[in-house]
């Protein structure tokens, strides 16, 4: 039989319970320290002067540190000193013994010594308490901003596709006639929208991959053509800024064990960020080679280079540098290329070239001659 859900009623007096349990587990601790302190009064009455018991009532005053306020622990302590004391006294004067004077007078000064430790304890475990409750509430916080970023970034693909075809209806002339310069402005309009739509996709991407992981679909993939027809793909881009792609490769054959798409991706991102740091009238430069097991692509561009504190942080979230660009980005295509390269159990990194540029590599593990002979089925990570 399924249990029901608690009451209204319940919830309402759940509090009032919970106070309730707690005023009788401190009742029945008051009742464990006078307790100690009890047996402590009838040890010291009935034990020989040489014999010093006040030490033991540290047991209560950390007793009182458990549940007890920081007023509540300081008062034990006090009782607890002022009965030492006393002690010198009664029941049987002790003043004339000089040992016994000593013992009682450093038992105070531990039982002080106790209470002030137990006070910064209370202290320190407030501290911590308020430091872990901040931790969470910024926790709750980004957790709420990434859904948020999520969902505009998602909500955002509407309009622009929309804007995209109406733009497009325009130029192929289904709403009249268009001049030559219209028809430049409706392509810079176009080509805006979908670099605005492709940082949108790719915001959507890092978000989805950061939730639940960068799904692949794995198959044989060859890098040559691959790069190839992305050099290509961008060639337009780099002539409008007046910059050369120039490949070059070593061998052939590069098989990856990869997801083609994502892999295109990486190329891409790689590319356009050298071509929107290479000063105009400049080549960049990917490099294909096999080292060993593994197959590297490095992309050199001629620009300001690479500040050497920013080197450690290229491949993170959002994150833009400060040198000099010729375009201003996101920081995001450098974070999604790690993102995937990772995931495809590789490595990309960046460094400074000699006299002055920039080259970023990845290597990918190639794949094996088995690989080669055998149908993959794909996959996802």
């Amino acid at each position: 039989m399924a249990c029901s859900k608690p009451s209204g009623i319940f919830l309402m007096y759940q509090p009032l319970i919970h106070e309730k349990q707690l005023n009788q587990q401190r009742k029945s601790l008051y009742g464990l320290i006078l307790a100690i302190f009890g047996l402590i009064i009838l040890l010291e009455w009935f034990s020989s002067t040489a014999l010093v018991f006040s030490y033991l009532y540290t047991g209560a005053i950390v007793l009182a540190h458990r549940q007890l306020s920081r007023r509540q622990v300081m008062a034990v302590t006090f009782a607890a000193v002022i009965l030492t004391l006393i002690n010198l006294v009664f029941p049987r004067q002790e003043f004339n013994a000089l040992t016994t004077v000593a013992n009682r007078v450093i038992a105070v000064v531990a039982l002080l010594v106790t209470g002030y430790l137990i006070d910064r304890s209370h202290v320190y475990e407030a501290e911590i308490a308020r430091q872990q409750a901040h931790i969470q509430t910024q926790a709750q916080l980004a957790i709420m901003r990434e859904d948020f970023a999520a969902t505009l970034t998602h909500d955002l693909k509407t309009p622009l596709l929309g804007a995209i075809e109406t733009i497009k209806s325009f130029s192929a002339e289904q709403f009249g006639p268009v001049s030559t310069a219209q028809s430049k402005v409706l392509g810079m309009m176009s080509r805006s929208h979908q670099m605005t739509l492709q940082l949108v996709e790719t915001m959507l991407d890092i978000y989805r991959n950061d939730a639940e992981g960068l799904g692949l679909k794995l198959d044989l993939v060859d890098l040559h053509p691959l790069l190839t027809d992305t050099v290509a793909a961008l060639a337009p881009l780099a002539q409008s800024r007046q910059i050369k792609i120039t490949l070059t490769t070593h061998g052939k054959g590069f098989w990856v064990h990869g997801d083609q798409l994502q892999l295109r991706r990486v190329f891409e991102n790689l590319l356009t960020n050298a071509i929107n740091h290479a000063p105009r009238h400049t080549q960049v430069l990917p490099e294909l080679r096999t080292i060993e097991e593994h197959h590297l692509l490095q992309v050199q561009d001629s620009g300001p280079g690479i500040h050497a504190d920013e080197v450690a942080n290229l491949f993170d979230r959002f994150y833009q540098g400060y040198s000099d660009r010729n375009a201003h980005g996101s920081g995001l295509g450098l974070y999604l290329c790690r993102q995937i390269i990772e995931a495809h159990n590789g490595r990309i990194w960046a460094q400074n070239c000699q006299p002055h540029g920039a080259i970023f590599y990845f290597c990918l593990p190639s794949a094996t001659a088995y690989e080669h002979r055998q149908p993959l089925k794909n996959s996802a990570r």
